[in-house]
């Protein structure tokens, strides 16, 4: 009879199990974060796949590796992981690296539908940031300062700043973001 794999639990699950192990409550993450409990209770029940800056704030108060310890690592397991895209309401993110404690720089490549920004959501985490456009326009408020970059062009800053992006053109916009968490 072959044996199976235990499920590797979902994000919002060993999110929920780490705070709980921490003791850190559902309000303290929420202060800690600068995201509301109710974003971070819809991601623990599974109602929200998270920002990616929320992944990052997550990682680092947490102490926890937010990829799943699956599979060691097989070739399937790597084919699967960099196919899979996730999505958050107007933007699809593929992870290009993958997060661990002990690295500081993480990259995504990140599609913008055209028309859209990020409704109600402002970014900010510890660190740099460095988009790089590779099709389309981005335009992205970086605290009261509001720029657009095309494709060929990149913006540096301050990931501590509240920033947002949007993509104002009518094609779908192909980012290369890397992120530097100190």
């Amino acid at each position: 009879m072959a044996k199976t794999k235990p499920a590797v639990p979902s994000l919002g699950k060993r999110v929920k199990e780490a705070r709980s192990r921490l003791g850190i409550s559902l309000d303290e993450l929420a202060q800690r974060s600068g995201y509301t409990a109710k974003v971070i209770s819809a991601i623990e029940e599974e109602q929200m796949v998270p920002p990616v800056a929320l992944i990052l704030q997550f990682s680092r108060i947490l102490k926890l590796d937010m990829e799943p310890e699956d599979a060691a690592g097989t070739a399937a397991t790597r084919m699967r992981a960099r196919s899979h895209k996730k999505r958050v309401d107007s933007y699809a993110y593929l992870a290009l690296t993958r997060p661990k404690a002990d690295m500081h720089l993480r990259a995504y490549q990140v599609t913008i539908e055209p028309n859209t920004e990020h409704k109600g959501v402002e970014y900010h985490h510890e660190g740099e940031e460095f988009i790089y456009v590779l099709e389309g326009e981005l335009a992205i408020q970086i605290g009261e300062n509001m720029n657009t970059i095309k494709k060929g062009q990149s913006i540096h800053f301050d990931s501590s700043l509240h920033h947002k992006l949007n993509n104002p053109s009518t094609e779908p916009a192909t980012l290369l973001v890397v992120i530097y968490v100190p």
